[in-house]
């Protein structure tokens, strides 16, 4: 099924944000649940998609993931997959999608050949990827920048995986419930004070062993996950809020406004006022 034939079936939850001639912009919002029956669908073009919200997961040509916010999902054209929400409801994501000429003239530069496929089904959420879906999920684009963004997207994406062999990360179906259960928590109270003790118990886990699965499954730290959480709201609010950096900074979940400054800092490599005044379209 292509992205318009998809678009057709579930209507107003997919919309196109912006089109090229060899590229495409999707906001898509999905509304299943555990009592929805997944079924197979086909990549039409090559796609990355930036877990906005939700968790769900991910079974493709290259094994099975668990997606989170902050997670990519990576589609090779003509690959079938089937994503479900066995553990909770709903997601959004933002699908960046390249036809197979286009996205090849990419990776012949980025990763020395044009046959390169994307060789895991997810990359997990990162800090260094953070500014690039910021941007990209911005309000404030023109066609120049926002394909300017997504090529900067896509190459970083490409480079990271160029030259790797991923294998699929295989954890229990007790653990992916579990692990899927805190992710939600820490979603909906990301500017909450959070500890260990009380994550590690929503999972139903001993801390050490949370922390062990956990790092397994996302690819970093609980810490880390609450970190980009943060960073990603804090800065989504600079771009479309008149709100105070300093009352950003606290709502946010971030204890005191030295601390979020240096850490926006060393993520987008400016200081948040320099980023809300930072000319993104017109």
């Amino acid at each position: 099924m292509d992205i318009e034939q998809h678009q057709e079936t579930i209507g107003p939850r997919t919309r196109c944000l912006a089109r090229g001639a060899d590229w495409s912009l999707y906001e898509h919002v999905c509304l299943a649940g555990p009592r929805d029956q997944p079924f197979e669908e086909r990549h039409d073009a090559f796609s990355i998609a930036a877990v906005l919200a939700g968790t769900f997961t991910y079974n493709s040509e290259r094994g099975r993931a668990l997606l989170h916010p902050g997670a990519l999902l990576l589609g090779n054209h003509g690959a079938c997959y089937c994503c479900g929400h066995d553990h909770s409801e709903g997601d959004v994501c933002l699908s960046a999608q390249f036809k197979p000429a286009y996205f090849a003239e990419i990776a012949a530069t980025v990763a020395g050949s044009s046959r390169f496929r994307f060789p895991a089904s997810m990359l997990e959420a990162r800090r260094d990827m953070i500014p690039e879906t910021v941007l990209l999920s911005a309000k404030r684009h023109d066609r120049l920048g926002l394909e300017e963004t997504l090529l900067r997207f896509v190459t970083s994406v490409v480079r990271r995986l160029s030259g790797t062999v991923a294998e699929p990360v295989r954890i229990s179906a007790l653990d992916e419930r579990r692990i899927s259960r805190a992710l939600r928590y820490m979603e909906l109270h990301s500017e909450e004070a959070i500890d260990l003790d009380a994550i590690a118990a929503i999972a139903a886990m001993s801390k050490f062993h949370f922390l062990r699965v956990f790092r397994r499954s996302i690819g970093m730290t609980p810490y880390q996950f609450l970190l980009g959480l943060r960073l990603r709201q804090a800065a989504g609010r600079l771009l479309g809020s008149s709100e105070t950096v300093a009352a950003i900074a606290f709502e946010s979940g971030f204890g005191d406004l030295s601390t979020f400054n240096a850490t926006f800092r060393q993520c987008f490599g400016m200081g948040p006022s320099h980023f809300r005044r930072r000319k993104i379209a017109p």
